[in-house]
């Protein structure tokens, strides 16, 4: 579920009482819809009866299918998969009808860094020997290990949870994040940041809202000036002792594996899975909702745009097997030698 942490949500109520709000309650026949209490919303896999979720397209359906949320927004196409123990809400625009059920059962501003919403009462929690910077800014609730240093002018939002013998550099900010011991911050990172998500494309460009954390495990290490979004609704995740560049942008709901390098310039869309001891060389980049295997290398440059299995190597835009994409590049070569001649 969304993390009270540093999002605060509404007092649960009737799913009715929800879909009257915005004026839809005539559209649901199912009787389930006036005694259904909604508590919040997660994401379809974790979701439980008191939830509402969301399968707004087909990429959705294996969870769609053994999902325990209470409630369902789903596409006219997917109704029927919805399970028997859902309530299903069908929508022609899924997504739409989903963030405006987010913004009443979460009704703060989630844009707000340190407004830690059930955390205003609470001081910081800092160990022995944590090592404050000048013009440092730390917000309500936030716990640091012992050990760590803070550099100067960082801001760590509230609610945080920052382990031991981390090193966070100057001008960093860190939000909505819990990180493992041994995290290494280099100058100017950005943990936390709202996922880069909307509805209504082109028209008006609404902000879904970005209700999930950051997670970084043990000798996780961030370069400068690289970016990590929080998630939508679960979390994004970077496993232990995954090393990544300088000027990187990590999309939300991205889940990277173990002991994974990472190189500068490469971007993730949002929901791609980087499974362990994975290579991915210079200024590559992904497409969302994909899964690149274990031990796979994808060389520099290279644009991935389905899934790798596991101990690929793969190169070009869009990649290929190494060995395909060179052969590929020495026949147009040869080619482009006989065309002179």
């Amino acid at each position: 579920m969304v993390d009270t942490r540093f999002h605060a949500p509404a007092a649960p109520q009737p799913l009715m009482a929800l879909l009257k709000s915005l004026e839809l309650a005539e559209q649901v026949d199912d009787l389930r819809a006036r005694s259904l209490m909604v508590v919040g919303a997660h994401e379809l896999a974790l979701a439980g009866e008191g939830h509402v979720a969301l399968a707004a397209h087909r990429d959705y359906l294996p969870d769609l299918l053994t999902t325990s949320a209470g409630a369902v927004v789903v596409s006219p196409s997917l109704k029927e998969s919805v399970p028997a123990t859902s309530l299903a809400l069908v929508a022609a625009r899924p997504q739409e009808l989903f963030v405006e059920l987010l913004h009443r059962l979460y009704p703060g501003n989630t844009r707000r860094v340190l407004a830690g919403p059930l955390l205003n009462s609470r001081p910081a929690v800092l160990e022995d020997a944590v090592e404050i910077g000048a013009n440092v800014v730390i917000g309500p609730g936030v716990e640091i290990g012992s050990g760590t240093v803070i550099g100067p002018n960082t801001v760590i939002g509230a609610g945080v949870a920052i382990g031991r013998d981390c090193v966070i550099g100057a001008n960093c900010t860190v939000d909505c994040a819990y990180l493992g011991n041994r995290v290494v911050l280099h100058p100017g990172a950005r943990i936390g940041t709202e996922g880069f998500g909307w509805v209504d494309f082109t028209r008006s460009n609404r902000k879904i809202p970005q209700l999930g954390r950051v997670i970084l495990q043990d000798g996780v290490e961030v370069g400068a000036n690289s970016t990590i979004d929080r998630g939508a609704l679960g979390d994004t995740v970077v496993g232990e002792g995954s090393k990544i560049d300088n000027l990187v942008q990590i999309g939300h709901n991205c889940r990277i594996g173990r002991n994974c390098l990472i190189a500068g310039m490469v971007g993730l869309a949002g929901s791609t899975t980087i499974e362990d001891e994975v290579l991915i060389g210079a200024g590559a980049g992904t497409a969302g909702h994909l899964t690149i295997g274990r031990g796979s290398v994808i060389y520099a440059r290279s644009g991935v745009s389905k899934d790798v299995p596991p101990g690929s190597r793969v190169a070009g835009a869009p990649a290929e097997d190494v060995r395909d994409w060179r052969r590929g590049i020495a026949a147009v070569r040869r080619l482009s030698e006989r065309g002179g001649k």
